[in-house]
């Protein structure tokens, strides 16, 4: 880089609906939650990321939590603008005398329509960024796990966010067929969320269920190492006192049984789709998991049992795509074509 590198900065981010990664200089800088907390009366921004997440659910009148990205898209532009910004900042990659111009690539779901696409584009631009390249996220995944996406072999990768599960079939450096659907982590967390209200009389709110599918949550209803019950803190309905139930793995899947069963869905459907060489090949390769999603208890099981074939989860799911950002922008002489 030399020269060059005392005037760019290159950034690498994984704008997640749940979660936002940042990736400068080979190391991960940012991992946080993608919200914002914004004091009402003021219009300020309160915190953002962990800080603002703390306040998640716990808000007083004048405080406001909001996630600006829904199903993998932006929901609230002046607020993922502020999110998209605090994280630039919080980089300390444009932190110099003479702030280097800002070059950043930013993973996108593959279905995105080119208004939302715009969107991101012009978040970025008003949040400082001086060139904005996008990459699609099944194709970032793929390179994260470390599949050769170049080679004339076809590879199908399934990656489960917050907002979105990309489904796609990656070979010769493209995607030749893909899904995506907008069932993903916080659909899990709703379904959730209704179960306990329905089954057990309480509410709960959205942390809460995220902390439930993390210690219990499972996309089948017999696991060889079964976790234990978990202590879930609620609201009662009826009385509106504070009440504490315990539920169980096989609760928590049949609650996510029809939203996991769309992600079975839509894989069915990229395979009817595959072209039959590039079938031959899934058939030897198998499927590879990545997001946080993949991380459900059983799901490589149940999407094996499904499709009948091999289903790899990938080493740190979580980062798999902004891994593969950061590695597309760092060789993007190599990887030029993947990037628009």
């Amino acid at each position: 880089m030399g020269l060059f590198s005392l005037f760019n900065a290159e950034i690498a981010m994984d704008l997640g609906t749940a979660n936002s990664i940042v990736i400068h200089n080979d190391q991960i800088v940012i991992d946080e939650p993608s919200i914002v907390a914004v004091d009402k009366i003021t219009n300020k921004i309160v915190a953002v990321g962990k800080k603002a997440q703390q306040m998640q659910g716990r808000e007083n009148r004048n405080i406001e939590t909001i996630r600006p990205l829904r199903d993998g898209v932006i929901a609230d532009f002046e607020m993922a603008q502020h999110l998209i910004r605090e994280f630039i900042k919080m980089t300390n990659a444009t932190r110099s005398v003479l702030p280097p111009a800002l070059r950043m690539v930013i993973c996108i779901p593959s279905g995105i329509t080119n208004v939302e696409e715009r969107a991101v584009r012009e978040s970025a631009e008003q949040a400082g960024a001086k060139e904005i390249r996008m990459i699609h996220e099944p194709m970032a995944a793929a390179i994260g796990i470390g599949i050769d996406v170049l080679e004339p072999v076809g590879h199908m990768v399934v990656d489960i966010g917050g907002g979105t599960a990309e489904i796609a079939v990656i070979s010769l450096g493209g995607i030749v067929c893909n899904k995506s659907v907008r069932v993903a982590g916080d659909d899990f967390n709703d379904n959730i969320c209704e179960y306990m209200k329905k089954q057990h009389n309480m509410i709960i709110g959205e942390r809460t269920a995220e902390r439930v599918k993390m210690e219990v949550g499972s996309a089948v209803s017999d696991l060889e190492n079964p976790p234990e019950d978990f202590a879930t803190l609620g609201r009662d309905i009826v009385t509106g006192i504070p009440i504490e139930k315990y539920v169980n793995y096989k609760e928590i899947a049949h609650a996510l049984d029809k939203s996991i069963a769309r992600i079975e869905t839509a894989v069915m459907e990229a395979l009817a789709e595959t072209p039959p060489e590039l079938a031959a090949d899934i058939y030897k390769t198998g499927i590879y998991l990545a997001g946080g999603g993949s991380l459900l208890r059983g799901l490589d099981t149940r999407i094996s049992a499904k499709t009948k074939l091999q289903v790899h989860v990938a080493d740190d799911p979580l980062r798999a795509v902004a891994r593969g950002t950061a590695t597309a922008l760092k060789n993007f002489n190599k990887f030029h074509f993947l990037i628009k």
